[in-house]
């Protein structure tokens, strides 16, 4: 699997490459000038030392001079741009991977959040994504050095064939050592980068959960559990860092050695006067240049094997398959006729629990649905949110297979609002309107009625701000009740033909719980709503109610003949 991903995290950087490619090869190019500029002072400073000591000629040295402050105003120039682009190049990759990763992460088809928590999706999106893009300013300045190392090597091959010679087949074999001392740094690296999203996704659960922890008094639970996962984190960070020290102290070494022959082989040409003293002064400040280039190549390898890991881990994300398959035939264009509501009809469902349900629910009517054992709840409720495709059987609007439709045109006509719903950081009326936009241009439910029949407007009325008080990073500003009236005024805002509802009150009283069941009813007049729930004042407003018990439908009519002679039904329902 890690080599799978290696793979595909190289065509995820051949990827961002390319689509950066106009500003890489002007980067490439800018810092090739600069560090042919900087190959070059050396040898221009050996010709004016010529020029100034060895054959006077005041004339040829102001010459020489003049080109000397040239090259420096070009060099200093390709440096200034060439990092410029490069960093543009790197930013404009980064927000391109992000964007990628979050279309995927809220495709309609779902499946990229199997396996990985929030705050691990969060760390793939920010930081390897980031990393990943650094690949289009780490390679031009590896171009840069490269091109340096040859311009260097060229001028010392006309001052002395075996220098030059020496850093010509010196080179290639010390960029050889670099890719192959990388290697481990890039499997550290990748297992950092794992440990420290999980600590994200573990850290950004306890928080989420805060409430219930300390209500459980499980806080130093929680505490352990974390101090365990952010440890682990930092055992792999640490041995990231060992393996980057080491990759770059052995780079280090190496270098200084190469450089040291190639100084003791500059000696020995100087002492039997194979070069004179000009050509020794370029041959002293090439040598001088020379650990630049090299050190910057062997920080090009650790940088792209950390690209490498990040664009493995992108790459998780961006393949991970559907959570619901899409069949030949599911097209945007097949959807339902609008005008009057569709008929839900669910045939021989056979699911996680769920054996050959057979359920239809007409066009407006107001159905509860009762399920004793709660996981069969869940999985009615994920099959009819299309979250998952059932292991037999078939659901469908107006005959048409969930199948046969696209992810957007089912959700465009059926909403499912299940039971843990989110709000998101935003005012009370910017989380009720914000399903409105999906919805059709005129819609008959107002989010004001909608408030109203969720007595979401109390909530407003309670906090300061009203409508515009913000309910802060997942509704945490509100109590339990208040998220989920919020929650249900959304749902009946976004005004879908159908809704099915999960739950909906199963932390507000009595008293409002009523209220709400008489202002949904009212404002879903007409149009078909299913409740999954074991509310008896929800379920009394129902036109019918259905009993679904061993994972089939055992019973059903109206919610006071279903309490009068089922006794099961009595027991989930009243109990």
């Amino acid at each position: 699997m890690r080599d799978a991903a290696r793979q595909g995290g190289r065509e995820v950087l051949r990827t961002v490459i390319k689509g950066e490619r106009r500003r890489v090869a002007a980067a490439c190019a800018l810092n090739a000038s600069h560090q042919i500029g900087e190959a070059l002072i050396p040898v221009l400073i050996g010709f004016i030392v010529d020029r100034a000591i060895v054959h006077p000629d005041l004339a040829s040295f102001g010459r020489w001079a003049l080109v000397l402050a040239i090259v420096y105003v070009f060099l200093s120039g390709g440096f200034q741009l060439g990092a410029r682009t490069a960093e543009y190049a790197k930013e404009h990759a980064g927000h391109t991977l992000r964007m990628r990763l979050i279309r995927r992460v809220l495709d309609p088809h779902g499946g990229a959040e199997h396996g990985r928590p929030p705050g691990a999706l969060v760390s793939v999106t920010t930081e390897d994504a980031r990393r990943a893009g650094s690949v289009t300013f780490s390679l031009p300045i590896g171009f840069g050095a490269v091109v340096g190392l040859a311009a260097g090597a060229v001028l010392l091959l006309r001052a002395s064939v075996p220098l030059g010679l020496l850093i010509l087949l010196g080179t290639p074999v010390l960029m050889g050592l670099g890719q192959l001392l990388a290697r481990p740094l890039e499997h550290r690296s990748h297992a950092e980068q794992e440990r420290a999203a999980h600590a994200s996704g573990v850290a950004a659960d306890l928080v989420a959960g805060v409430r219930v922890l300390q209500g459980l008094g499980a806080q130093r639970a929680a505490a352990d559990r974390y101090r365990r996962t952010s440890r682990a984190a930092l055992d792999a960070t640490v041995r990231a860092a060992r393996a980057e020290a080491v990759q770059t102290g052995m780079m280090q070494a190496l270098t200084g050695v190469f450089i040291a022959l190639v100084a003791l082989v500059g000696g020995h040409l100087v002492l039997t006067d194979s070069i004179g003293l000009g050509e020794l002064v370029a041959a002293v400040g090439l040598a001088l240049f020379l650990p630049g280039p090299l050190h910057t190549v062997a920080w090009v390898a650790a940088d792209v094997a950390r690209s490498r890991a990040s664009a493995g881990r992108v790459e998780e994300v961006l393949s991970a398959p559907g959570g619901i398959a899409e069949s030949e035939g599911a097209q945007e264009t097949r959807a339902i006729p609008e005008g009057t509501p569709p008929t839900l009809h669910l045939s021989a469902l056979t699911h996680e629990g769920l054996e050959n349900l057979e359920l239809t629910v007409s066009p407006g009517e107001f159905l509860g649905v009762v399920v004793t054992d709660p996981a069969h709840a869940d999985t009615l409720v994920r099959c009819l949110a299309r979250r998952t495709d059932p292991d037999g059987g078939l659901l469908s609007l107006d005959g048409v297979p969930f199948t046969e439709l696209s992810p957007r045109a089912l959700r465009s006509r059926i909403l499912v609002a299940e039971h843990a719903a989110d709000l998101f950081t935003g005012s009370i009326e910017e989380n009720i309107t914000a399903a409105k936009a999906a919805a059709r241009d005129t819609p008959a439910t107002t989010h004001e009625a909608a408030s109203t029949a969720a007595a979401a407007d109390e909530v407003a009325a309670s906090v300061p701000g009203g409508m515009a008080a913000p309910v802060g990073e997942r509704g945490r500003s509100l109590s339990g009740g208040q998220r989920q009236r919020v929650a249900l005024a959304r749902a009946l805002a976004a005004d879908r033909d159908v809704l099915v509802v999960h739950d909906p009150t199963t932390a507000i009283d009595a008293a409002t719980e009523a209220r709400i069941a008489s202002g949904i009813r009212e404002v879903r007049r007409g149009r078909t709503t299913v409740l999954v729930t074991s509310s008896p004042a929800l379920l009394a407003v129902a036109d019918r109610v259905v009993l679904i018990d061993g994972g089939r439908l055992t019973d059903e009519a109206r919610h006071e003949e279903l309490v009068r002679r089922s006794p099961r039904y009595r027991t989930a329902v009243l109990a």
